[in-house]
């Protein structure tokens, strides 16, 4: 299927690698031109000259800025004034629990996973409206809709982003920009390996029992792969989606128990 989005600008936040980057392989796929963006320019470097040998055809840049930051997102939109489709993501706080969410630990976690996707989004929405395409596509997780105990901070800074674009998201469709979220659990990234190793000291088992049990929780019983997610990606930001905005889409072999 031609997903009709070839020499379209997309910016991809957090996209050296893990979900990020299966989704910048897979609009390049598609005839995208990516900017990446990550906070270390070495890895960066490494991660693009590959996907311009995997896709030649694509124009395939970086921006090394932090996004926690606002000069970083000063940097990002100098470099870059407008885009097409706009992929948010952002590495989530650590697990915790209650007794170690002061404010400082709430504040960072709005700083990481609610602030800067709506600054961007700030940013770019106007043109896209104004050119009459855009596709925003948030990834944020699947305790969104299924909060854990240990993730609440994550959870909650990423709901709020969920809130947030559900209300834009009405005021912008009939300029045909959509935005949608993307809701995962369990893809076999670098996150779930540094979820492995907690669970391996945690309960004192060895990796492959970690990753075993990690597996069975699954209703898949088995692991996502990011070359899934990011599929799911370049659909949304495709002009056959373009009927589809406000929408959770879960990425979790099923596993959710809710019926909306």
């Amino acid at each position: 299927m031609d997903l009709g989005i070839r020499g379209r600008e997309a910016f991809i936040c957090g996209s050296s690698q893990g979900l990020g980057l299966a989704c910048a392989r897979a609009l390049a796929a598609e005839g995208v031109n990516v900017t990446l963006n990550g906070r270390y320019v070495e890895k960066l470097c490494d991660v693009v000259q590959t996907l311009r040998y995997d896709f030649p055809d694509v124009q395939v840049e970086a921006i090394a800025a932090d996004l926690t930051q606002p000069e970083g997102r000063a940097r990002i939109l100098g470099a870059l004034p407008e885009v097409d489709i706009l992929v948010t993501n952002n590495a989530g706080p650590a697990p915790g629990a209650l007794d170690e969410w002061d404010e400082a630990a709430l504040l960072a976690a709005m700083n990481a996973n609610f602030i800067p996707a709506v600054q961007l989004i700030r940013a770019w929405l106007p043109a896209m409206q104004a050119r009459r395409f855009g596709r925003i596509i948030n990834i944020t997780s699947a305790m969104v809709k299924s909060p854990h105990y240990m993730m609440g901070l994550s959870t909650s800074a990423r709901t709020a982003l969920t809130a947030m674009c559900k209300a834009i998201s009405r005021e912008v469709a009939a300029n045909n920009v959509t935005i949608n979220n993307l809701l995962p659990e369990r893809i076999d990234t670098p996150r779930q390996e540094f979820m492995l190793q907690r669970l391996m000291a945690k309960e004192g088992i060895d990796r492959q029992t970690a990753r075993r049990k990690n597996a069975m929780s699954i209703a898949a019983k088995r692991y996502g792969l990011p070359e899934e997610f990011g599929a799911a990606c370049a659909f949304l930001a495709s002009q056959q989606a373009a009927f589809i905005s406000g929408q959770n889409l879960q990425l979790d072999g099923g596993s959710y128990d809710g019926l909306l």
